[in-house]
C-alpha cells in the first residue's frame, strides 16, 4: 500500500500520474515510483521519500512521454522504504510493471516457485514476486497480458489493488483488486484508474468500482476506449458507471495550512450535512432511509455488536453507550481485529454494526464477513459512497460529512457519533422513549452545528494554553460515563501528529495504577461536563491537583466551580449528556493540532500512518 494511479489517453501520462499521487499523498507513505511505456519500451523512475524528489528524478533524466503509465506511493510492509523496494515493480524480462496495495500472504512460496524456474527477486517486497509471477507466465506465450493476470492472481493468497502495463499491450492497461480499493474513471477517449476518487474527480466524475475478484482490461481501439471485466476466472461481468459524490472544491485546502484544521472547522457544515433530511421534529422520530426496511428486525434484536478500528472503535464505544442509554438494548464493542479471529458468539437477533470512515478498513471488513456468515444482521456506518462495506452489508447509513483528506480523524468521527446517536434514537422511540422526550433531543441535535461553532472560536486560546505544556512528553486525558471515549480520542489524536506519549482511559481507572505517572507539571486533561458523573469527576480532578498534575478541563461554559481546580478551562455550551461527545471532542481535537504544529510536525502527514488501512 498506499496509492495507485494509473492512466491510458492521448496525453502524456507523467503529468497525470504525478497530479494523482500528490491528491493521495494523504493518506501516507514512504517512497514513490513511475512506469510509463515508451516508444523504446518500459522505463520506470523510483525514489525513497516524497514525491518531489521523484519530480526531481524525472527532471534530471528527462521527462517521460508515454501515453500509458502506472505509478504508486508506498507504505512499507515487506521491506524498508527504499528506492530498490518502491514500486512499480518489473518482471524478469523488464517488459511489464506492476503497482500493488495490498499484501501477498503467500508470496514466500510463490518466490520458492519463480526461483526453481530460475527466476531471481532482487528486493525484500512481495509486489515484486507478484510481478515476476504474471511475467513468468506471459513470457511463456501461452497468455496475453490480461490472461497472464488473471492467472497469476489465482495462485495469490492475500489482499491486492493491482495495475499492470506491458510494453508489448501499449494501448492496455490491467487492473484488479481483492480486499483494498480500485475505481476506474472513465473519460472520453481515456482512462485514469486510481485506489482513491480523490486522485480521479480532477478529470472525471464517472466511475467503474471493481468488487474483489474482479479484472478489468482497458484498451483504446479505432472505435475509442473500451472496458472489458471479468473475474479472475475469466467469467465476464458487468460493472454499472457511477457518478462520485465529491467535487474538486471538497479536496483543496481552500486557504487553510492544513487539511486536518480545515476538517475541524468545517464540523459544523459537516454536521448539518449528516443531519440533513434525518430529523422530523414535528412528528418527534429519526427518519434513516437506509435502515428503515429493517426497522422491526433492529427493534426486536436481542444484541448489538459495535466493531471498528481506531478513531472507529471509539465511536463504537459511544454507540454502546447511547444504545443501552436510550434503547435499553444490550450492546458490546468489539475491536475488529480481535473479533475477526476469535470464535464469536453470534446468536439470533444479534446486530453487528460496522463503523469505518473509508468502508474498506480490512479488519472491520474482515469482522462483518465472520459476523454475516454466522448470521448477525449486519449494518455499516461509513462515509465514503460505494466503498466495500456498505456494499457488503444488508444495511447501513452513509454520513455525508464529504472527503476527509487528514489522516488523523476529525470531521469523520463528529460525523460516525451524529449517526449512531441517531441510530439509538430510532431503535429508542420505538421501544422506550416517549415523543416528547426524542423531540428535545433532536431539538438540540438541530443546534449542534451553532454549538459546536462557538467551541471553535477558542483555538487561538487553545493555541497559547497548549505552548505552556508543549514540551511535556507525557499526557493523561481522563473521562467518565459518555466522555470516556472521547478522553481516549483525545489522547489518540495527540499520539497521532504530535507524537507525544497519551493515555486516555476512565477518570476512576487512574488511581488504580497510572496516578503514580503523575508529577510536578504532568498534563492531564479532563473531560468534565457537568451530568451524573460530575461530582465524582471533580474528585478525581482533585486527586491529579494533589500530586501536582496541572489541570487542562473541557468543562460547560456556566461552570464557575471547576475554576478553583483547573489550570487551563477550554468551555463548551451544556447539553444533554448523551449529546456531550459532539462538543466535548472539539476542544481536544484543536488541542492536538496545535500541539503538532507548534512541534513542527507534518499535521496531515503523520508518520508511520496511513489514512485507510487496507491490510492486516
Amino acid at each position: 500500500m498506499c496509492g495507485i494511479v494509473g492512466y491510458l489517453g492521448p496525453r502524456a501520462a507523467q503529468a497525470l500520474l504525478l497530479e494523482g499521487l500528490k491528491r493521495l499523498e494523504y493518506r501516507g507513505y514512504d517512497s514513490a515510483g513511475i512506469a510509463t511505456i515508451q516508444s523504446d519500451g518500459l522505463q520506470v523512475v523510483r525514489s525513497a521519500g516524497r514525491i518531489s524528489v521523484l519530480e526531481e528524478r524525472l527532471h534530471e533524466q528527462g521527462d517521460l512521454t508515454g501515453h500509458l503509465g502506472i505509478a504508486h506511493t508506498r507504505w512499507a510492509t515487506h521491506g524498508s522504504p527504499t528506492e530498490t523496494n518502491a514500486h512499480p515493480h518489473t518482471d524478469a524480462a523488464g517488459k511489464l510493471a506492476v503497482v500493488h496495495n495490498g499484501i501477498i500472504e503467500n508470496y514466500a512460496v510463490l518466490k520458492k516457485y519463480l526461483a526453481e524456474k530460475g527466476v531471481t527477486c532482487v528486493t525484500e517486497t512481495d509486489t515484486e514476486v507478484l510481478a515476476k509471477l504474471i511475467g513468468q507466465l506471459y513470457a511463456t506465450g501461452k497468455f496475453d497480458l490480461e490472461a497472464a493476470v488473471q492467472a497469476a492472481l489465482r495462485e495469490v493468497t492475500g489482499a491486492y489493488a493491482i495495475a499492470v502495463v506491458c510494453a508489448d499491450e501499449p494501448d492496455t492497461l490491467i487492473v484488479a483488486r481483492k480486499g483494498s480499493p480500485m475505481i476506474i474513471g472513465l473519460g472520453e477517449s481515456s482512462f485514469i484508474a486510481a485506489s482513491d476518487a480523490s486522485a480521479i474527480i480532477a478529470h472525471t466524475s464517472q466511475v467503474i468500482t471493481l468488487d474483489d475478484y474482479q479484472v478489468a482490461r482497458l484498451t483504446l481501439t479505432d472505435h475509442g476506449p473500451e472496458v472489458r471485466t471479468t473475474t479472475i476466472d475469466n467469467v465476464p461481468v458487468t460493472r454499472e458507471v457511477e457518478d462520485l459524490e465529491i467535487n474538486l472544491e471538497q479536496i483543496e485546502l481552500d486557504g487553510y495550512p492544513h487539511y486536518m484544521l480545515k476538517e475541524i472547522m468545517e464540523q459544523p457544515h459537516s454536521l448539518t450535512n449528516a443531519l440533513r433530511g434525518r430529523i422530523d421534529r414535528r412528528e418527534g422520530r429519526v427518519v434513516l432511509g437506509g435502515i428503515s426496511g429493517y426497522a422491526r428486525e433492529l427493534v426486536r434484536a436481542r444484541r448489538f455488536i459495535y466493531t471498528g478500528q481506531g478513531t472507529a472503535w471509539h465511536a463504537c464505544l459511544l454507540g454502546e453507550y447511547l444504545l443501552e442509554d436510550l434503547a435499553k438494548l444490550p450492546a458490546e464493542t468489539e475491536y475488529a481485529s480481535e473479533f475477526r479471529y476469535r470464535n464469536p458468539i453470534i446468536e439470533d437477533g444479534t446486530v453487528l454494526v460496522a463503523v469505518s470512515q473509508s468502508g474498506e478498513t480490512a479488519d472491520t471488513l474482515a469482522a462483518l464477513r465472520e459476523a454475516k456468515d454466522r448470521g448477525a444482521l449486519t449494518l455499516g456506518v461509513v462515509n465514503a459512497v460505494g466503498s466495500t462495506i456498505p456494499r457488503e452489508t444488508d444495511t447501513g447509513v452513509y454520513l455525508h460529512v464529504g472527503p476527509e483528506i487528514g489522516v488523523a480523524s476529525t470531521k469523520a468521527f463528529l460525523g460516525q457519533v451524529t449517526v449512531l446517536t441517531l441510530l439509538a434514537l430510532f431503535v429508542g422511540r420505538r421501544k422506550y422513549l416517549s415523543a416528547d422526550t426524542i423531540s428535545q433531543y433532536l431539538e438540540e441535535l438541530e443546534k449542534m452545528p451553532e454549538l459546536i461553532t462557538q467551541v471553535l472560536k477558542q483555538s487561538d486560546y487553545i493555541r497559547d494554553e497548549v505552548a505552556k505544556v508543549i514540551d511535556r512528553e507525557n499526557w493523561l486525558f481522563l473521562g467518565r460515563g459518555y466522555n470516556y471515549p472521547v478522553a481516549l480520542e483525545g489522547a489518540l489524536k495527540l499520539k497521532e501528529i504530535s507524537y507525544i506519549h497519551a493515555e486516555g482511559m476512565p477518570a476512576a481507572e487512574m488511581k488504580h495504577g497510572p496516578i503514580a505517572l503523575i508529577d510536578q507539571g504532568m498534563p492531564v486533561v479532563f473531560v468534565v461536563p457537568s451530568g451524573s458523573q460530575y461530582e465524582k469527576a471533580i474528585s478525581n480532578v482533585e486527586e491529579v491537583r494533589a500530586r501536582g498534575g496541572r489541570i487542562i478541563a473541557v468543562a460547560d461554559e456556566d461552570d464557575t466551580n471547576i475554576e478553583r481546580y483547573a489550570d487551563t478551562v477550554f468551555r463548551i455550551p451544556a447539553v444533554a449528556e448523551p449529546l456531550q461527545p459532539l462538543l466535548s471532542v472539539v476542544p481536544l481535537q484543536l488541542l492536538a493540532y496545535h500541539a503538532a504544529v507548534l512541534r513542527g510536525h507534518d499535521v496531515d502527514k503523520p508518520r508511520n500512518l496511513a489514512k485507510s488501512v487496507t491490510v492486516e
